[in-house]
């Protein structure tokens, strides 16, 4: 059995220092652990340190062994062919000391990352009480590690692999849960996750920041981050922090201040997550990963339209820097399916809210799920809430994000999408909207009639339009406007409160624009940053109403 020997760091760094030490014995990273679980029919990647030069040996119980010298810094790697899904077994690694795995299994993997929302716990959820309850599900296992950011790649992180019991179900991420959990009972194998969120980052600290510098498109939000850290003045942070408590004391402001840090110094500096979170875990053999993370990437307008660049970008990176570490075997172009931002704030009440950047953001990820191959997005715009941050109703985007998995990578008869837009035309005064994923038909959320598309002409003016159904496609119209140009459907932060559009499957449309109009006057342009409600003292969250999924 493996011995721990992380050493945790300070709260802002919590990293372990392992390949610089001088021990002779092998040693190996934390994702190599009892209980873990390998991705099957692969050339699993195994890796860890050793004395420069030392052989080191891996051998799994199911017959593969495979020999390796350790490099001239002591580092190592193999790639250990496993078998079709199974288990228990032993891996046995040796060098001048012997260390044994026990109880691995062999089955699929999926990386699952993000921000706060993807590491949402199960207990903290509407039906995570009952769900963690009855979470005895030993051929599921979870690798979570501790939240760490750096400046440079770190070599390991503090975690441990632990199988699905009530009690690790409770603390899991609930986006997770439900995808891995739907994953394993219709696949009926192990199913293991790698879980690493990361609360209130930016996509930026995902990614290295030098691939970031490297694009046109992403290189200034790292310039501007780095005139702001050139900036910083520790004498000035510490006026602004006694000022601040001041105002604390007197009752002014919410929660205690705390002192002001240069930006490169924190987690959502480009590359300090990635260098914490992910550098750690690569690459570990895996099937593909799941991503829920965009709030931070939506304040404003602006910040969330360069998301359609950003997001392609990191699947890009990551499905490269992957396979060429794994030796060709985590496959170049692995499975990446995200998740839109649900909704949040006052219900919509415009038939377009030009300063929504959620409603922005959801459709850049529509057009990245639209262009980048082998992704898909969840439609999560009816979950939410109108107060919180971090809603409660977890699961169906959990489902949803197994439903694309199961589809489009295990082939399973499952319906993946809510309705996809895919084209229109005009037809007199009204436009004909035809899409994708229809399923076994459209159909309204609730009774009554569709009341979340707007329409406009060559004005741009956009009105409430009326929505009907007509077979596969949606035609709408408005009285006022005998010329339509353009629709967009359920544009707003909030959207979860009208009528929306689904398939008979209960799974709901994507939100769309017909139009390529600019998002914004950059001659004119002041960012309107999306501003947190506050949280009445006697709030208490209540699920949203929505058609029942039918798997």
């Amino acid at each position: 059995m493996k011995r721990w020997f992380g050493l945790k760091l300070s709260l802002a760094w919590c990293l372990v220092a392992l390949a610089s030490t001088t021990s002779a014995d092998v040693r190996l990273p934390a994702i190599v652990d009892d209980n873990m679980i390998l991705q099957q029919e692969m050339g699993a990647p195994i890796w860890g340190w050793a004395d420069p030069g030392e052989m080191v040996t891996v051998a799994g119980s199911w017959g593969r062994r495979v020999s390796v010298t350790a490099d001239d810094k002591g580092k190592w790697k193999v790639c250990l062919n496993t078998p079709s899904h199974g288990g228990p077994y032993t891996l046995t690694i040796k060098g001048k000391n012997e260390i044994s795995i026990d109880n691995v299994l062999i089955g699929e993997v999926w990386l699952c990352a993000g921000q706060s929302n993807m590491g949402w716990r199960l207990q903290f959820t509407f039906e995570g009480a009952e769900d963690s309850a009855a979470a005895n599900y030993p051929d599921f296992r979870i690798f979570r590690s501790e939240r760490c950011h750096s400046h440079v790649p770190q070599e390991d992180c503090i975690a441990e692999w632990t199988p699905c019991t009530p009690e690790t179900a409770a603390t899991c991420s609930a986006v997770s849960f439900y995808f891995a959990r739907k994953l394993h009972q219709e696949l009926g194998i192990p199913i293991g996750i790698v879980l690493q969120p990361y609360a209130g980052t930016p996509i930026e600290g995902w990614m290295p920041k030098e691939i970031q510098m490297d694009d046109p498109r992403t290189r200034a939000v790292v310039e501007e981050m780095d005139a702001d850290s050139a900036a910083y003045d520790p004498a000035v942070a510490k006026e602004q922090l006694e000022r601040a408590r001041q105002r604390w004391k007197q009752g002014l402001r919410r929660g205690e201040p705390k002192l002001r840090t240069p930006s490169n110094m924190g987690h959502q500096y480009p590359g300090n997550i990635f260098n914490g979170m992910i550098y750690p875990v690569r690459p570990y053999g895996i099937r593909g990963a799941i991503w829920y993370q965009g709030e931070r990437n939506a304040k404003h307008v602006a910040q969330a339209a360069n998301y359609v660049n950003q997001l392609p970008l990191l699947i890009d990176y990551y499905r490269s820097s992957w396979h060429k570490l794994s030796e060709g075997n985590v496959a170049k172009d692995f499975p990446f399916y995200f998740v839109q931002l649900p909704s949040w704030m006052a219900p919509q009440a415009e038939p377009v809210e030009a300063d929504a950047a959620w409603a922005v953001s959801r459709e850049m990820m529509r057009m990245v799920a639209r262009s980048v191959p082998n992704t898909g997005v969840a439609v999560s715009i009816d979950t939410g809430d109108e107060i919180l941050l971090h809603p409660l109703d977890k699961k169906p985007i959990g489902l949803r994000l197994a439903y694309l998995a199961l589809k489009k990578t295990y082939g399973r008869d499952f319906v993946e999408y809510g309705p996809f837009y895919k084209s229109h035309h005009v037809r007199g005064n009204k436009i004909v909207l035809k899409f994708d994923s229809v399923g076994s038909g459209l159909a309204a959320g609730k009774d009554g009639p569709l009341d979340s598309f707007a329409t406009a002409g060559k004005d741009r003016a956009f009105v409430w339009a009326d929505a009907v159904i007509e077979d596969d496609s949606v035609v709408v119209s408005a009285k006022d406007i005998a010329a339509p140009v353009a629709v967009r459907y359920a544009w707003a932060m909030n959207p979860s409160h009208r009528n929306l559009l689904y398939n008979k499957e209960g799974i709901p449309a994507s939100p769309f624009r017909t139009d390529d109009w600019p998002l914004i006057d950059a001659r004119n342009y002041i960012p309107r940053e999306q501003v947190k409600p506050e949280k009445p003292a006697d709030y208490s969250p209540i699920p949203l109403k929505r058609p029942p999924m039918t798997k």
